[in-house]
Order: structure tokens, then C-alpha cells, then sequence
């Protein structure tokens, strides 16, 4: 899914600070000396978690994104030209570009959650928010996004909110999960059939004694 990336929009803040000089700089010392470049990734991760903290206290919330100001304030930093920091951040796709909601559910539908009912679960997550991939619910809660493979395949089918994977879904644990978010409850993250991490669903079959 292409990333929205509007560098004069309406939205974009016109200033952007870090709020800890001191943790910038543990960032930039990180790298040796004249690789400070290095810190772009970090750096570009801090502001979109810094707009996060800052949007979960706002009327209506939002959720980590990455403004224009923050990439020059970046580039600025580590003295580079800023369509360097651009050409990083629109590459990658854990940068958001444009605000998006409190919570950012990413819905695989790539080839094994797919084969596992992603579509099913896609559909509920429309029908209860009232929107569709792609879109962001009225009240600033919700974003909903397609992405590719998450990696956690054998836990299929699956979604990312934020930071967290919620693994072996159906319909009806979907449909529990985005009712816990809206009232601002985050349910434990992992599988929600019961299964420890990725075992077989029936249990551990081997290496069941230590020593």
C-alpha cells in the first residue's frame, strides 16, 4: 500500500523539537565519528514515537507520525541535505507520513494469513469501524492499513496495532479486540486461541523435560 506523503499539506506542523537533546545525542554516539548519518533511522523512530506520546493526550487522539519539520529538524542535526532524510523515510514502511490514529492496525493479507481467513478478518474490522483499508475513523482512534508479510506466519492469521502482533484471530476475537481498544483497554498481545507463542496449537509434542 503507497504511503501518503504530502510535504505542504494543511496538517503539517510548521516547527518540530526533540523534546531530550541528551537522547539525541546518545543516538548520534552510537556511531563512530563521521558516521553520524547512521542515527537517521533512530532519530526518524524517536519523532514518530514523540508525536505519539503527544497525540494520545490530545482531543481527538492521534498516533505517531513523522511531519515534515521533524525530518528537516533531522537533517539539520546531522547535516545533511533534507531530501536525504525524505528518501529514507518514505522507503521504509514503519514510518508514518501522515497522521494516523491512536491505534494503527496493520492487516496482513499476504499469502499464508490469507490462505488462514485474512479476508474475514479485514471484513469485520471494516463492518465494526465503518471504514475501509486505507482510511481512519472519525474520532481519531482507528487507522486501517493492508501491509505485507509480518513474519509471524505460523500464527496466521494475524494483525499489528502499534508496537504489538495479535496472532491466531477469528471473527469473533477481531471483533473483541477493537471493542476492548475502544473503550481504551489493550488486550495481552500474541495468540488468542490460548496456544503458547507459535507450539502447535495442542501443545508442546517435544523436548518437554529440561536436562
Amino acid at each position: 500500500m503507497k504511503k501518503k506523503f504530502e510535504l505542504d499539506a494543511d496538517y503539517q506542523p510548521k516547527t518540530f523539537a526533540f523534546k531530550s537533546e541528551a537522547v539525541v545525542n546518545e543516538i548520534i554516539n552510537r556511531y563512530p565519528k563521521g558516521r553520524s548519518q547512521s542515527a537517521m533511522m533512530p532519530l526518524l523512530d524517536l519523532a514518530q514515537r514523540q508525536v505519539g506520546e503527544e497525540g494520545a493526550k490530545a482531543s481527538p487522539p492521534y498516533g505517531g507520525w513523522i511531519p515534515r519539520a521533524a525530518m528537516d529538524e533531522i537533517a539539520r542535526i546531522l547535516d545533511l541535505a533534507p531530501m536525504r532524510v525524505y528518501e529514507v523515510a518514505t522507503f521504509y514502511s514503519m514510518y508514518n507520513l501522515a497522521p494516523v490514529g491512536k491505534y494503527l492496525l496493520q492487516m496482513c493479507t499476504t499469502t499464508p494469513c490469507w490462505l488462514c481467513g485474512s479476508a474475514d478478518i479485514v471484513k469485520v474490522t471494516e463492518k465494526n469501524l465503518g471504514i475501509h483499508v486505507g482510511e481512519s475513523t472519525k474520532d481519531g482512534l482507528f487507522t486501517l492499513m493492508e501491509v505485507e508479510c509480518l513474519g509471524a506466519c505460523a500464527n496466521a492469521p494475524m494483525i499489528q496495532v502499534n508496537d504489538d502482533f495479535y496472532e491466531d484471530l477469528t471473527p469473533e476475537t477481531m471483533t473483541g479486540l477493537l471493542d476492548n481498544l475502544k473503550k481504551g483497554v489493550v488486550p495481552k498481545a500474541g495468540p488468542q486461541n490460548g496456544r503458547n507463542k507459535a507450539e502447535a496449537v495442542g501443545g508442546s509434542t517435544t523436548l518437554k523435560k529440561v536436562g
